[in-house]
């Protein structure tokens, strides 16, 4: 199963400097216009589709307070700065060029599929955005980071706000008759997925659904030309 990527994307720095040339930061990023624009069509969606829709299947966490603890759709946190230090991930004023990887990422709700918000780890505002951020809707995760690092799949959905455990998702949980699964590129991953590494286009799946489902499971996804 593979999904092409078409959704507004939301702009971010350019990737590429010239030597010697000092990094141009959000700030200098053109025509901002256009970003917010992206930006605001983008939320302008979500909440429509948060409006009219149900609560998905699950068992909502009785302690859960915030928007990606109880039961999806999932936004993108309010202060995306704020989340990124919570992940323990330093916000910059450019897109970092030492390690530039992409992976994609599906959430799965018995069967439903789960939005990956647009500008995660993008702060518009204050002109910063995050090592691990999207662009879109698409479900890709970009990693532009100033140094190398294994970035976890775990550090990417707390900077979304969305709790992830071996028996969780927001405030889903897996018990008697439903399970919690995680998949890369079609293979089964034991343990907390939260461990998973962030690797050049790996597909990701997470999957909660009820023990006897046998529908199978994203394990590629259509790369756009230049990711």
């Amino acid at each position: 199963m593979s999904r092409p990527s078409t959704s507004a994307r939301t702009e971010a720095p350019p990737r590429h400097v010239p030597a010697g040339a000092p990094p141009r930061t959000v700030l200098a990023e053109a025509p901002l216009g256009r970003a917010v624009a992206a930006l605001l069509a983008v939320a302008a969606v979500t909440a429509l589709a948060a409006g009219g829709a149900s609560a998905a299947p699950g068992r909502p966490d009785p302690h859960g307070v915030g928007a990606g603890q109880g039961a999806p759709p999932w936004p993108a946190p309010a202060d995306p700065s704020a989340a990124a230090r919570a992940a323990g991930l330093e916000m910059m004023s450019a897109e970092g060029m030492v390690q530039h990887t992409h992976t994609h990422l599906d959430v799965l709700v018995d069967g439903r599929p789960v939005t990956v918000p647009a500008a995660i780890g993008i702060d518009l505002p204050r002109r910063l955005i995050s090592p691990l951020h999207t662009h879109d809707t698409s479900g890709v995760i970009h990693v532009e980071s100033p140094k190398r690092a294994d970035f976890t799949l775990g550090q990417f959905m707390a900077e979304w706000r969305v709790p992830l455990a071996e028996d969780r998702i927001g405030g889903l949980h897996a018990g008697p008759g439903r399970r919690l699964r995680a998949y890369v590129n079609g293979r089964a991953v034991a343990g907390n997925p939260a461990a998973i590494v962030l690797r050049e286009h790996d597909e990701i799946a997470l999957v909660l659904t009820k023990d006897t489902d046998t529908r199978p499971v994203p394990a590629s996804y259509t790369w756009s030309r230049g990711l």
